[in-house]
């Protein structure tokens, strides 16, 4: 009777023993990631400046380095001269036109002269103390007056084309020179190297006194304040877990104790994929999971690349 009462007993503890022992088991575990931003030289030339290292805060938008600038400022006084020179080009009609006008002016004096003139000689033709040859002479005389007064106007609308045109064709070249004028300024401004995000310097890549070239990478940058835990569920426990769902996050603090955090799962994959070799899930039967991301505010103890557990419950 004692030796069953004792396998009872016996077999109750197992039971327990188990029942406690999944009762710990996570629902799923990962790994911690964080969103990295390499930041990268936007123009070329020799790093001035730059002030960070390893282990860095820095916050956003601010100057954290400086990329030589004197061969832009250079570039920029080379098109600069250009544009002035372009009005040196340029011809000023208004001297030859107000030439040509004066002429026009002398010459409608003289027509009208002339035909004053003709209106006497006619009336002393018929008065008959002059001849019709006289009178022929004031008409070509006029004639001529007329022909060169139409000569001189043309004259003036031709050089206001002529000279126009010249000048378009030199003044054609200011709003391209200008835009040059506005990409080097645009140039000029970056290099200033200004750091993007809030976060934490991960990798420096780059020292001052190095000639760098535009898209060379000079640091790498992340936001520890917020971790990402990237775990993998199976397809049974898909149906447990939902977007902006909240759950609880176990990491190790000694070997029999965890750290709890609270989580946030902000992402679930759509599409399944084979169990990665250092992932392990609650069904390690399973070949194909799911990946998730789950948000955890960090206070400082977690890192990039640490192992977390996971429990939906």
């Amino acid at each position: 009777m004692k030796t069953r009462i004792y396998i009872y007993a016996t077999l109750l503890a197992i039971g327990i023993t188990a029942c406690n022992f999944n009762d710990h088991l996570p629902d799923a575990s990962g790994t911690f990631e964080v969103d990295e931003v390499i930041v990268s030289s936007e123009v070329p030339g020799k790093i001035i400046s730059l002030n960070l290292n390893e282990g860095s805060v820095l916050k956003k938008d601010s100057v954290v380095g400086v990329i030589d600038s004197v061969p832009l400022a250079l570039q920029k006084a080379q098109v600069e001269a250009t544009i002035n020179s372009l009005h040196q080009k340029t011809m000023d009609v208004g001297p030859q036109v107000q030439m040509l006008k004066d002429q026009v002016a002398i010459l409608k004096t003289q027509l009208a002269n002339a035909l004053h003139e003709k209106g006497r000689t006619e009336r002393l033709i018929k008065a008959d103390a002059a001849t019709t040859k006289q009178l022929d002479d004031w008409n070509m005389q006029i004639d001529v007056l007329q022909k060169q007064i139409a000569v001189n106007e043309q004259q003036i609308k031709v050089q206001k084309t002529t000279t126009g045109t010249q000048n378009s064709t030199v003044l054609s070249e200011y709003k391209p020179l200008r835009k040059s004028v506005a990409q080097i300024d645009d140039q000029l401004k970056r290099t200033n190297i200004t750091n993007p995000v809030n976060g934490t310097v991960l990798t420096k890549y780059a020292m001052a006194g190095e000639v760098t070239a535009a898209g060379k990478a000079l640091y790498k940058i992340g936001d520890l304040s917020v971790i990402t835990l990237r775990a993998y569920i199976t397809g049974t426990q898909i149906a447990q877990v939902k977007l902006n769902q909240r759950v609880k996050v176990l990491v190790d603090s000694t070997s029999s104790t965890y750290r709890n955090y609270p989580g946030i799962i902000t992402w679930i994959s759509d599409k399944a994929e084979f169990t990665p070799k250092t992932i392990q899930t609650k069904d390690e039967r399973a070949n194909l999971v799911y990946a998730i991301k789950i948000h955890v505010k960090n206070d400082g103890n977690l890192k990039i690349g640490m192992y977390g557990e996971v429990k939906f419950k």
